[in-house]
């Protein structure tokens, strides 16, 4: 259920996407492709400081009281949710006083989005608490149809454009959102708890900070590429990455999905049993194998697959499908070293795996795109990725070796049951 109710948000994305890259001129898909990464960064912010705690304390310290622990949470979205708002707003206000050509609607449009969106990531990720993903799968219907439905009527009204598009992303979200929210008004227990808003924000802002530190690391591998290749190369450049990336994407979501329950099963499994190693290679393998058969039918068939999503556009960057696969392999893999960090509450630990992979992009990845274009930063993409997953790994041993130690200096065994710290 989780894989649907993520596979209908990533569908719904994806064939976004893909209809954008058909019907846009390669400027308008360039200028949407961009729009969509500066999003994605502020909402790393929301991310980190709410979804990524509330996965772990949402599944442990406060799983007696989700009620009030969702009002609380409702009311920091809200705040932060006014902050990309204007974040956006004005940076679509000054690109169009710079007079760059499309980019300032589709901030505009990623501007409106952002309250909706969110909102529907807060009501699902509350689901995925109990385990019971099951429901959001209704407002992941209802998102789907609006999204996809809106989109051919913008076109077939000849009001399509990166503004509209975002402006339907938001509309989708917001209905969703709310119909989960008046679901789980009348699925969570009322409890007589009342928590205090700045004892939860702590909490959050204690581990979040960390969270935030590695989800902005993990942005740059990713994302960076497009506002490089939007300058040397123009918005077409930043379209074709897009176009290449679009395959990779539904890999990536699946990851989500699946790490939406994999936090708080392997924050619960880190409390009783400690088997930190066993728990890596096993969410590893799982990430891992599903990467590799996904990408070996997407490499056989790639060209058809480009000439019928594409309509036969962007087919002279098709032969990189390779390497953006060996990528997504790499990136996906990071996920299960990634995933028991965060389980062991510790996110500092990911974020230096992501600092590092973030530095090697400045360092080669800038000068290779500058060089070589779209070739140059889909090779980054691919040693980034196998430098970050490498090291997490390192991290996970390093912190099951130092807790080890930890408790055998405290005079426990070290069978004793791993109880994570907070950083």
């Amino acid at each position: 259920m989780a894989i649907l109710d993520q596979g209908l948000i990533t569908g719904s994305n994806f064939f976004l996407s893909i209809l954008l890259a058909r019907w846009l001129s390669r400027g308008e898909y360039g200028a949407f492709a961009l729009a969509f990464a500066i999003f994605l960064l502020l909402a790393t912010l929301y991310a980190a400081l709410v979804l990524e705690p509330m996965a772990v304390f949402g599944a442990s310290i406060y799983r007696n009281y989700l009620r009030s622990y969702l009002s609380g949470l409702i009311r920091i979205y809200l705040v932060i949710a006014i902050l990309i708002f204007l974040i956006l707003g004005i940076a679509a206000e000054a690109t169009l006083v710079a007079g760059l050509v499309g980019l300032p609607g589709a901030l505009a449009g990623a501007a409106l989005a952002a309250p909706g969106v969110l909102l529907l990531w807060l009501a699902r990720r509350t689901f995925y608490l109990q385990l019971s993903p099951t429901l959001a799968v209704g407002g992941a219907f209802l998102y789907c149809g609006v999204v996809i439905g809106g989109l051919y009527l913008a076109r077939d009204r000849g009001v399509l454009s990166p503004f509209s598009a975002f402006a339907l992303t938001g509309v989708g979200g917001l209905l969703a959102g709310v119909l989960l929210l008046m679901f789980l008004s009348r699925r969570l227990e009322a409890s007589t708890v009342v928590l205090a808003l700045p004892d939860v924000w702590k909490r959050h802002w204690n581990y979040g900070r960390w969270a935030l530190a590695s989800a902005a690391a993990i942005w740059i591998p990713s994302n960076m590429y497009y506002l490089l290749l939007s300058d040397f190369s123009g918005m077409a450049g930043a379209g074709e990455l897009k176009a290449l990336m679009n395959f990779a994407s539904p890999l990536f979501q699946s990851c989500a999905a699946l790490s939406l329950l994999l936090i708080p099963y392997a924050a619960r499994v880190l409390s009783q049993k400690g088997d930190a190693k066993a728990l890596t290679w096993k969410i590893t393998l799982l990430h891992l194998s599903g990467a590799v058969v996904y990408w070996v039918v997407v490499a056989a068939f790639r060209e058809p697959a480009f000439r019928l999503l594409y309509s036969g556009k962007y087919l002279e960057v098709v032969n990189l499908i390779p390497i953006v696969g060996l990528a997504s392999v790499f990136w996906s893999a990071f996920y299960g070293p990634a995933t028991v960090l965060q389980g062991m509450q510790s996110p500092a630990s990911v974020f230096a795996a992501a600092f590092i992979s973030s530095l090697f992009c400045f360092a080669v990845g800038i000068p290779a795109t500058r060089a070589f274009g779209v070739r140059g930063a889909v090779w980054s993409m691919m040693f980034s990725g196998a430098l970050a997953f490498v090291i997490a790994v390192l991290l996970v041993r390093r912190r099951v070796h130092s807790d080890r130690v930890r408790l055998r200096l405290d005079g426990y065994p070290s069978t004793q049951p791993y109880e994570a710290p907070v950083e």
